[in-house]
């Protein structure tokens, strides 16, 4: 029908509803969401009835079993590399149980504040306490754990160490079934004879032994307080292992303190008397079983177990073998080196000169041998690992860097003395060894080649080059640490240097060496460049095995590129010249190809207080430090000689020369001549003025005709060639670049000075060229 509209809207069904059905409404956003809601309610409710059910199955099922019979024989032992061969064991479990009436009741009080403040009054575990604690940790706090004492206990005697939710599911059945038939204050006594303390003390009264060298029964209230908080983390809270741990230990101490007060075991006036400062510690005497060198295996491989994870309760007593990277040969052959060379004289014994060795296997890591400057029982400062100021044996590091940016070991650089920072000559300096014409130092010239600086050990030549780079004291620093040299952690002290090096930032004098390094680490770093240019990570443990033979650890051997073959092959190189010709002639005696570096440094009065020779073979690199006292006294003036080229130069050669006895002979690669553009303009290489012109002979026809007046049937004796009895001891020189020299011959020994002395010498590879080398012997400082 025209005209009409249907009205605006949905359009009609026209199909006729179903009698009696009724329209159905769809659900609203709020329906849907309380229908899902609902069958979460029921999932949760029949889940958590199923967990209830399933706890209370396993509650009634689980009988407390006996305690672990392996608990008191699970000593860990330690090996050489080849796996069977010990070195040593950690300490037996030193455990001594006293009845709970012999413990202090300031012990009991602080064990309870600083463990499980709830102890008391709780059933043997703590859900609150888990809550608690978590949020604690997550906002960095380490003051209670989520354990109870009770629990804790149950987990030393009856099970693992193991991390997963069923240990902490029968953890707790336990811990219920277990404060259901013990008192209170028989799991306290369970729990102080049995948890560690560190130091292999397990147990209050072993504990108080191997702190306070006195029984429980005596304890003070702070050696209470100090027990307490030393459990909850042994390694970090035990004074002895440096500052940073006795830093931490106070504040656990003052947190111990302040639960005793709160719970009004102690009177605040007296808790904060005694929080003011940590009892005194008595110096606890070493077990001879750990004299000589291995009291210093021990600590090394300890401290890199935690650093790979392990703690000391699974060290002391988790029945760990551990092989490690040492060989016997190489331990033996540091120790006779050191022992060998050192001067003779009562003021010069192991607690007054401490000579350390290191030697490590180039593309490896692997330390094979150490020497850690005196007996264990007689100091437990491992030298090999303490290091000291390297002086000159860091400026290969600062060769390699500029060898990097475009320079070449034949560019000059200035070799007087002294050289300014500044233009104006003034302000900081720096000085050559040896008094000069103006007391300031030696002059070797304007123009000194790299290599000639390397080979004399020129400071002003290096600090030349230092400032001749942009940005070159960062430069240097950086290839150091890719060689294989740490970074300055400013927040770590104390004496275990593996992973710092106290002093190493980016000054101007950075070349000279002032940062203190481990010997460790530079015969690491010397031996990257050994290896091509390749770093790898030093290390002492090898593999860790458990009891049941399971492998927990096995060291992954990888390198990465720290610096180019070819200025690994030109640094090379440049310390092989210093070996030959330079100032560590001593290493020559080795009779094998060889590079090194000498090196002293000086301590704030001006006084040598180190002397280095670090250098390698292509199989071994090896650093050997001489260091006085507590590593910074006088060395010139007390020592009969004390350059590096001295005493640390024929200590090194004696320490090589047994590790390497009865191993081939290998050679070096030739260096590469890198010639790249140079950073700085100034430094290109010297060339020598034309030499003067010879005044010609005069002809045959000027010079007057004699016949001789009787023929001559032998030459004249001085025509002769002479013919020596032996041949001569150097090669001739042979021409070649003058700032640069020839490519080394394999180093030819000096004569011995003892006449019933032999030196074997290599036999020449084909491809070695002659060397010219110089007459005179020089020894100079750095």
């Amino acid at each position: 029908m025209s005209g009409k509209r249907r009205a605006a809207g949905p359009a009609q069904s026209s199909a006729p509803a179903k009698k009696g059905a009724a329209t159905k409404r769809p659900r609203t956003r709020k329906q849907r969401v309380w229908r899902v809601a609902k069958w979460f309610l029921i999932v949760g409710l029949v889940c958590s009835l199923v967990a209830v059910g399933g706890f209370i199955y396993a509650y009634q099922t689980t009988d407390i079993p006996d305690p672990n019979e392996d608990f008191e024989t699970q000593t860990s032992f330690v090996y050489y590399s080849d796996g069977q061969t010990e070195v040593g064991s950690y300490a037996t479990q030193n455990r001594q149980s006293i009845p709970l009436d012999q413990m202090p009741q300031n012990l009991q009080d602080a064990v309870v504040a600083a463990e499980n403040r709830s102890f008391w009054s709780d059933n043997g575990i703590d859900p609150k306490g888990i809550l608690r604690a978590a949020f604690s940790n997550a906002k960095g706090n380490a003051t209670q754990g989520a354990s109870t004492i009770t629990q804790q206990y149950v987990k030393i005697l009856y099970l693992t160490q193991e991390r997963s939710y069923q240990r902490k599911l029968k953890e707790a059945i336990l811990s219920l079934k277990l404060q259901r038939e013990m008192s209170k204050e028989q799991i306290l006594e369970g729990y102080l004879n049995t948890i560690y303390f560190g130091r292999g003390a397990y147990g209050v009264q072993a504990a108080s032994e191997a702190y306070f060298a006195k029984d429980a029964k005596d304890l003070s209230l702070r050696e209470c307080a100090v027990l307490a908080s030393v459990l909850n983390n042994p390694s970090s809270f035990d004074p002895a292992n440096g500052k940073a741990s006795k830093e931490s230990l106070k504040e656990r101490y003052r947190y111990v303190l302040g639960g005793m007060a709160d719970a009004d075991d102690v009177s605040a006036e007296k808790a904060e008397k005694a929080a003011r400062r940590l009892p005194k510690f008595p110096k606890i005497q070493a077990e001879s079983r750990y004299g000589g060198q291995k009291g210093h295996m021990l600590s090394m491989v300890r401290s890199e177990l935690k650093d790979l994870g392990f703690d000391d309760e699974q060290i002391d007593g988790g029945g760990l073998r551990v092989t490690t990277t040492f060989t016997k040969k190489a331990m033996d052959a540091a120790a006779a080196g050191a022992r060998e060379q050192r001067p003779e004289g009562p003021e010069f014994s192991e607690k007054n000169l401490h000579v350390a060795v290191a030697s490590v296997e180039p593309g490896t890591g692997a330390v094979r041998g150490f020497y850690g400057g005196q007996d264990y029982l007689q100091s437990q400062i491992n030298w090999a690992v303490t290091g000291g100021m390297v002086g000159s044996t860091f400026k290969p590091f600062a060769v390699a860097a500029a060898l990097k940016e475009g320079f070449s070991l034949k560019d000059t650089f200035d070799g007087n003395s002294p050289f300014y920072y500044n233009e104006q000559g003034t302000g900081a300096r720096v000085r050559n060894e040896g008094y000069g014409s103006d007391g300031l130092g030696t002059d070797y010239g304007s123009r000194v080649s790299l290599l000639r600086g390397t080979e004399d050990s020129i400071n002003t030549v290096f600090a030349d080059l230092t400032v001749s780079m942009p940005d070159g004291p960062e430069k240097i620093m950086q290839t150091a640490e890719d060689l294989g040299i740490p970074n300055w952690n400013k927040n770590q002290a104390g004496y275990d240097n593996l992973d710092n090096s106290p002093g190493l930032e980016p000054v101007s004098g950075i070349a000279l060496g002032s940062a203190t390094i481990a010997p460790i680490n530079m015969a690491n770093a010397y031996g990257t460049i050994a290896n091509g240019g390749r770093a790898a990570k030093a290390h002492v443990v090898q593999k860790v095995v458990s009891k049941s033979g399971e492998v927990l650890y096995q060291f992954k051997q990888s390198t990465k590129r720290a610096v180019d073959e070819d200025v690994a092959a030109d640094t090379s190189y440049a310390m092989q010249q210093v070996v030959s010709v330079g100032t560590g002639t001593a290493a020559r005696a080795l009779g094998r190809p060889a590079a090194g570096k000498t090196g002293t440094a000086t301590n704030s009065d001006d006084d040598v207080a180190s002397a280095w020779f670090v250098g390698y073979t292509p199989q071994l690199a090896t650093a050997v430090m001489y260091v006085r006292g507590k590593g910074q006294e006088q060395l010139d003036g007390w020592l009969p000689e004390y350059f590096g080229g001295s005493y640390p130069a024929r200590t090194w050669t004696d320490v090589m020369g047994r590790a390497l006895e009865g191993t081939e002979v290998e050679y070096f690669p030739e260096p590469a001549y890198l010639d790249g553009d140079a950073p700085d303009d100034g430094h290109e290489p010297y060339t020598p003025p034309p030499k003067p012109t010879k005044k010609p002979k005069p002809s045959k026809s000027d010079k007057p005709t004699k016949k001789p007046d009787k023929p001559t049937e032998t030459p004249d004796p001085t025509d002769t060639p002479t013919i020596p009895d032996t041949p001569p001891t150097m090669p001739p020189p042979t021409t070649c670049d003058p700032a640069v020299g020839c490519p080394p011959e394999q180093p030819v020994p000096p004569t011995p000075t003892d006449p019933a002395a032999t030196v074997a010498v290599p036999p020449t590879p084909p491809a070695a060229r002659q060397v010219a080398h110089r007459t005179e012997h020089r020894v100079r400082r750095g």
